[in-house]
């Protein structure tokens, strides 16, 4: 039986180790759970393990708000203080406090 606990909550506010992005935690897989096309289109050299919890984000760039679907090993926690913009926050989360976004509503 796979164990995996998410090392990242909802509404915490992450960051990507390699690509300038930051996001807030809106749902989590247990492991990968995307197609194997998405998978497969990542460069294999960058590919991630799968067995891993992988974060869907609320992401902003400086040039962009997107969803992104990111696994574990490629973010880390994002402690700066400063709120994610993203037009879609106020849909799932209330006002940013303390450094994350409360949950506003209840996710399956």
């Amino acid at each position: 039986m796979l164990k995996t606990r998410a090392k990242y909550h909802l509404g915490q506010i992450v960051r990507h180790r390699k690509h300038p992005f930051r996001g807030v935690v809106f749902d989590v897989d247990a492991m990968f759970s995307n197609t194997e096309e998405w998978y497969e289109a990542i460069p294999e050299e960058s590919r991630p393990q799968k067995d891993q919890p992988f974060y869907h984000l609320l992401a902003e760039n400086d040039q962009s708000y997107y969803v992104a679907y990111v696994s574990e090993q490629n973010l880390i926690a994002d402690y700066s203080g400063r709120p994610v913009e993203h037009p879609d926050l106020e849909d799932l989360f209330g006002p940013f406090e303390d450094g994350h976004y409360p949950l506003q509503v209840q996710l399956n």
